[in-house]
């Protein structure tokens, strides 16, 4: 399989962070008492500040399995140290940064249930501090993903949201192994261009696209009628995140040659997902029992086996 690209670029004004630094516990680790940063990084890209997004750092440390010191480190103890952030300091004053994590996966399973939860988001990448950003509209809040498609919908708006198209889609990380990952577009020619596409679980369209992370703030309104006086009425707020593509490769990549994706090396990533979300599951099965929940921990699930054939139905997300 090539070597899929999976690319962002988040830049703007630190809004706020929540990192912090710690050290390495597990004694059997080569790494053991280092230090690490560890938290979440959320940049606003626009002048109003309305579109926060927020990148997740696992483990950046200090110096680099090649023995240089690592410059992500470097920036995030400079950016936690100054703590120059939107919400503190005012916008003007904030810390400016571009970023370029990689889209990906947080898979979990609530309190150990059976229930998968798939919550797309932006994830490590460089971190380089500035002292001026590109216009805004320009490049701020960008990604590029070699995706694989099986289908588009189209959901009908109403008189607050246009027509978008959901496309059934996965990407790769860095290791190559599958996401599959929500991409909706709303431009009525790319709605047309996808629809066209005639892409299916049996004749997936393998391409690149290109487009912005958008985080929308959802108010909804509720609103309880009273017997006498005026009506009670409660506002709630909720954020969506939408990879929104606004452009695509004129030609798809042509799918099941060996300088792209074969059909076998897209059933082993299906099937090395569902062995990682297999042992994902029982470790939260495990994580829950020990707490003393009524969840009997499970020993992993079976290893599905790889399936070197389009699956009857095809290839589903």
């Amino acid at each position: 399989m090539r070597r899929n690209v999976n690319q962002e670029t988040i830049e703007g004004r630190v809004y706020d962070q929540n990192l912090t630094i710690k050290t390495v516990q597990n004694q059997q680790s080569k790494n053991f008492g280092k230090e690490f940063i560890q938290g979440t990084l959320d940049v606003a890209t626009d002048e109003a500040g309305l579109n926060v997004l927020t990148v997740h750092y696992t483990y950046i440390t200090e110096i680099t399995s090649s023995g240089k010191q690592d410059s992500r480190f470097i920036n995030l103890k400079k950016i936690m140290e100054e703590d120059r952030t939107w919400i503190k300091v005012g916008k003007d004053n904030a810390t400016k940064v571009k970023l370029t994590p990689a889209a990906a996966l947080n898979d979990f399973y609530p309190n150990g249930e059976d229930q998968l939860v798939s919550s797309p988001r932006n994830e490590g990448g460089f971190v380089n501090i500035i002292s001026e950003l590109s216009p805004e509209g320009i490049g701020r809040q960008k990604f590029t993903f070699d995706a694989i498609i099986t289908g588009a919908t189209l959901v009908e708006g109403n008189e607050d949201k246009e027509d978008y198209l959901k496309l059934n889609a996965a990407i790769f990380n860095f290791r190559n192994a599958i996401l599959p990952f929500p991409l909706v577009t709303k431009d009525p020619a790319a709605i047309e261009y996808f629809m066209g596409l005639n892409a299916s679980p049996k004749e997936p369209v393998y391409t690149q696209v290109w487009g912005e992370i958008v985080n929308t703030t959802i108010k909804v309104e509720k609103v309880t009628e009273s017997a006498f006086g005026t009506p009670s009425v409660d506002i709630s707020e909720r954020k969506q995140r939408e990879w929104v593509v606004t452009g695509a490769k004129p030609e798809p990549y042509v799918f099941g040659l060996e300088d792209t994706v074969t059909v076998e090396e897209l059933q082993k990533a299906l099937a090395d997902r569902e062995v990682y979300l297999a042992e994902v599951k029982a470790r939260a099965k495990e994580y829950y029992a020990n707490r003393g929940n009524a969840i009997a921990a499970a020993p992993s699930e079976t290893v599905p086996k790889v399936n070197t054939q389009v699956p009857v139905g095809g290839f589903n997300f």
